[in-house]
């Protein structure tokens, strides 16, 4: 079958809820990726920084093969002899006291909200059904009701009434406009270090430091959604720690899962997670043993390899490489480590550069129309980014 033969299966058969990039991809390896036709092809979405330690990484894949030989699937209706080892390392890499597996990253949004409005009531006195959480213009936290009923993007929202309420969005990037919201029922802020889908958008220096002064000030929760930011795409373990503005409570999914499963948590000191009690929370997928042994890999190939220097090294490079390409369209490039974004002017439309750059051997994808993402695996090396480098530059010095 060719490619698109498989997109025509796509087309037919399944909800048309995505507009992806026309291209298959049937093999992937380290940075690399080939469709059915063979053509090789860059990686530079990483699935969403999902795949951050690389396409098929051997210890990920060895530690998921050797525990699929063994079990797989408990439930949590019993314990299983992967979880704990999983969950204390996720707290040592974190730096937090307890964490609670879920499986994607919506659910670990999701499981964050439930445990800022439980604390609300049941540690700040908050009445229930008045807890309020502050969150962002331009957010993305996921698909489910509460997350959309966070965002103010149209395609997300329409027709899904009615939206869960509680939520009080503010400008992304403005701490006063933080300030001026929070009343005496305000239970958490919920927001992204660096907002990836609305374009890589990296808010002003000091933005974090000030909600970390203004949550302590106030006795309320700072969450972080670093599902997108974390385990070293922007050049630190997690995106707070470039300003050091821990968080109470942190939303963790994609690189958890290795690039390989579903793999998602929350972490959080036991003074925020002791309001889980039997019944109140779960997964039945949550924790499972086949998820336990590739997070633990996925975690050692992060800190052995330290991909967060090798980030941090990179990102610096491709920004001013990419500063440097000459083109009128563009605007500005932006980003941190390497998630990075290269945004042209207002009403361009940067569909055609994307089928462009997959031409010449290149995947990425626009947002918002005007933004192309740039987000290699971690694990490129500078050879792997100059040849990337190379391609960017041949198609976008031809946009007229």
């Amino acid at each position: 079958m060719k490619s698109s033969d498989y997109i025509a299966l796509d087309e037919q058969y399944g909800a048309h809820n995505y507009h992806p990039l026309p291209v298959v991809i049937s093999w992937a390896s380290g940075v690399k990726v080939k469709d059915p036709d063979g053509k090789e092809y860059f990686d530079f979405l990483s699935a969403y920084s999902a795949v951050n330690q690389g396409h098929r990484h051997p210890k990920i894949i060895k530690a998921l093969i050797d525990q699929a030989n063994v079990c797989t699937l408990t439930s949590r209706a019993f314990h299983n002899d992967r979880m704990g080892y999983f969950l204390k390392k996720l707290c040592e890499f974190t730096g937090y006291e307890n964490a609670l597996p879920m499986n994607t990253g919506a659910e670990a949004v999701e499981t964050g909200l439930k445990a800022a409005r439980r604390w609300g009531v049941e540690v700040k006195g908050v009445k229930n059904g008045n807890q309020e959480i502050i969150c962002a213009d331009d957010n993305f936290h996921g698909r489910t009701l509460a997350a959309i009923s966070m965002s103010n993007d149209p395609d997300s929202t329409v027709n899904y009434g009615p939206y869960v309420p509680g939520f009080v969005r503010v400008p992304y990037g403005n701490a006063d406009a933080i300030a001026k919201a929070i009343t005496p029922n305000t239970v958490a802020i919920l927001v992204e270090p660096i907002q990836g889908e609305a374009g890589v958008v990296v808010p002003p220096a000091g933005y974090l430091k000030k909600i970390r002064e203004l949550c302590d000030k106030n006795k309320i929760l700072f969450i972080a959604d670093e599902v997108q930011t974390g385990f070293c795409r922007t050049g630190k373990r997690f995106a707070w720690q470039h300003e050091g503005a821990r968080p109470d409570i942190m939303c963790l999914g994609k690189a958890l899962g290795g690039g390989v499963l579903p793999v998602s948590a929350i972490v959080a000191d036991h003074a925020v997670m002791k309001v889980f009690t039997p019944g109140t929370h779960g997964s039945t997928f949550g924790g499972n043993p086949l998820s336990s042994a590739v997070a633990v890999a996925a975690l050692e190939v992060l800190e052995d390899e330290k991909l967060d220097q090798n980030a941090e090294k990179l990102g610096k490079l491709f920004r001013e490489e990419l500063s440097k390409i000459k083109c009128a369209k563009i605007v500005t490039v932006r980003g941190m480590g390497l998630l990075n974004a290269v945004v042209f002017e207002k009403g361009f439309e940067a569909w055609n550069v994307c089928l462009a750059l997959r031409d010449a051997g290149l995947l990425a994808k626009q947002t918002h129309g005007n933004i192309i993402r740039f987000a290699p695996p971690l694990v490129i090396n500078e050879k792997e980014l100059r040849d990337a480098l190379a391609i960017i530059k041949s198609v976008f010095e031809k946009i007229a």
